[in-house]
């Protein structure tokens, strides 16, 4: 019986010769459909080169994917650095693939299939280039449930959920708690709020949260008080303009992210009032730009560089067929800078 050869099979499976190396190797992109069609005919046809077909299935590569949405948005570095310092105590090398969803897509989440494809291509090409498992960082936190396939490689998200599979995420919640009870203690009881947009997950946690403080601290409960935004600096502006404008209006106010915690002040800036002094101002994730604005931002600091680390930890043992037990969510940290008072009598 003649020996099988790289051509053998690379006429059996209808691809080039140099296909079939690339399949052998991991050293450039191949179709998954293609590449899946390749490792069956080596399989159907014994193919044994230096036990290379064996090795496929076998050998560890020590090679981790990492799927992000858009590395420009703010909490996905962070992230990928917690991977990557987790992979390197772990002998693991990182293959970072971005989808550019900010520039493509926009905040237009709802349309799935418009962005699909990328995702496919993604899963594609870390997979023929052997990966062990996946991590997928999202740009902004929602539900994914059945929006990859990794051919059953393990994947682990983190700042976005699913039904199915492990998910790390920070404790929202907890973290707007944090912020108000922090302005309650500098003598704060009427307290506007500008959310996120409802269908949001984060913005439902977060206004969990707040609706909590109100509770136990007996606050005065105005739905006059609480604003639905959109994330962005406009709505900031506007919803604070609505604010500002009622008869009796808050003497501080939490934005849910720093972004719109901008547009508040322009806003104060624009009625003639000082920050802190007539009004407190607090925002949420402690973007970089927050630390340099006059006053600086008191906010709430994410713990992004923890959710990759612990990402990667669990994606870790799933790769070695271990359970991964549930831990608590990571905290997010108060940054206490110049934008909040103590109530004033004259604020109050």
């Amino acid at each position: 019986m003649s020996e099988v050869g790289i051509k053998d099979i690379a006429a059996k499976a209808n691809v080039s010769t140099a296909t079939v190396s690339y399949v052998l190797n991991g050293t450039r992109n191949v179709k998954l459909k293609t590449r899946e069609r390749v490792l069956r005919v080596i399989k159907e046809m014994n193919y044994k080169p230096n036990n290379a077909a064996q090795s496929l299935k076998r050998k560890r590569t020590n090679t981790i994917g990492v799927i992000a949405e858009d590395v420009t948005v703010f909490n996905v570095p962070e992230i990928i650095d917690g991977i990557n310092d987790c992979a390197d105590r772990m002998d693991l090398h990182i293959l970072l693939t971005n989808l550019r969803l900010d520039k493509r897509i926009g905040r237009q989440f709802e349309h799935v299939d418009s962005y699909r494809q990328y995702a496919d291509n993604a899963v594609s090409e870390l997979l023929s280039k052997q990966v062990e498992g996946i991590v997928y960082i999202g740009v902004h936190p929602r539900d994914l449930t059945g929006f990859i396939d990794t051919c059953g490689k393990p994947i682990v998200y983190t700042y976005c959920y699913t039904q199915n599979e492990i998910s790390i995420q920070y404790d929202d919640e907890q973290a707007s708690y944090e912020a108000m009870a922090y302005l309650v203690s500098q003598g704060h009881r009427r307290i506007g709020i500008i959310s996120g947009a409802m269908d949001s997950i984060p913005s439902r946690r977060r206004l969990n949260g707040y609706y909590r403080v109100v509770t136990e601290h007996e606050l005065p409960f105005d739905p006059q008080l609480i604003k639905l935004g959109n994330w962005e600096a406009e709505s900031g502006f506007r919803l604070t303009l609505e604010l500002l404008d009622l008869e009796e209006r808050p003497t501080a106010i939490l934005a849910m992210n720093d972004v719109m915690a901008v547009g508040v002040m322009r806003a104060a800036a624009d009625r003639g009032l000082r920050i802190p002094d007539d009004l407190s101002v607090m925002g949420f994730d402690n973007r970089e730009f927050s630390d340099y604005l006059i006053p600086r931002i008191t906010t709430m600091d994410l713990p992004l560089h923890e959710i990759g680390y612990q990402a990667m930890e669990a994606l870790a043992l799933l790769i070695k067929g271990e359970q991964v037990e549930t831990k608590p969510m990571p905290s997010c940290r108060l940054i206490e800078r110049d934008s909040v008072a103590i109530a004033s009598a004259f604020t109050r």
